[in-house]
């Protein structure tokens, strides 16, 4: 016999239950509370839902020894095992079976609406569970006819992107750029708004050096005057002037 690596897993506990006799159904609506005696329950103890594998298992069991009371073994939800009675949300009928296969009705009441909800919930989502792991062994098993993703852009789908950490810099921090004119960006201190003027160069002109011996030698010719290299200009002779120019340069015109 093969043995069953399966583990069992507890969905839910409620530490107080209460069990009923119940009548025969009168009818195909449904089973009621109201006809149940619910203030003489025939049994009180604790509840466990545990799984194993798809399989659900709903327990009762004495709350002081651990004693089983009675089993019922849940294969779907909702389902003949498990039915909600028509007049309440406490209250519930479970099919209950013995080691011989003998099975029973009984009704189960929670003292509390927030167990019953638990309990609703457990199976529902164990259920739930069961179904999806069906549907993909189903899709392992035949990979073709699983869904294609497409991931393309649909015809008006736009996309935005958000680039988080980026940091504007600081107008302060940004490098000085040279100003029009090859004026140079004001000092720290300097106020806003204001434009140092251009430095101011000044050039020394040198004084021309006379010669006696031209000034004194009357007869003989007047050497032509090199070119100077002074920025200023070029200075020439006293005969080679006019005037004019011997008036305006300073120079004293000989005749």
């Amino acid at each position: 016999m093969a043995e069953d690596n399966s583990y069992e897993s507890m969905l839910c506990v409620k530490p107080e239950v209460h069990v009923y006799r119940i009548p025969p159904r009168a009818s195909n609506r449904g089973y009621r509370a109201a006809d149940w005696k619910l203030d003489e329950p025939s049994w009180s103890g604790r509840m466990k839902i545990t799984a194993k594998d798809k399989m659900a298992f709903i327990k009762l069991e004495d709350k002081n020894t651990g004693e089983l009371f009675a089993k019922a073994q849940v294969e779907q939800y909702p389902g003949s095992v498990v039915e909600a009675v028509t007049d309440s949300s406490r209250y519930f009928v479970i099919r209950i079976e013995d080691d011989n296969g003998r099975h029973a009705f009984i009704g189960l009441g929670f003292a509390d609406r927030g167990d019953s909800f638990d309990f609703n919930v457990a199976l529902q989502d164990h259920f739930k569970w069961v179904k999806q792991e069906g549907e993909l062994a189903k899709l392992e098993a035949n990979p073709s006819e699983a869904p294609k993703l497409d991931l393309s852009f649909k015809e008006g789908q736009t996309i935005k992107i958000s680039i988080g950490n980026v940091k504007k810099r600081d107008a302060g921090s940004a490098k000085a750029r040279p100003m029009a004119g090859g004026l140079l960006p004001p000092p720290p201190g300097a106020k806003a708004g204001g434009v140092l003027p251009l430095p101011v160069v000044q050039q020394t002109v040198p004084a021309a050096q006379t010669n006696p011996d031209t000034l004194l030698d009357f007869g003989s010719p007047v050497p032509a005057a090199q070119p100077s290299s002074d920025l200023w200009g070029d200075f020439t002779s006293a005969g080679s002037n006019s005037s004019k120019d011997a008036s305006k340069s300073g120079w004293v015109q000989f005749s």
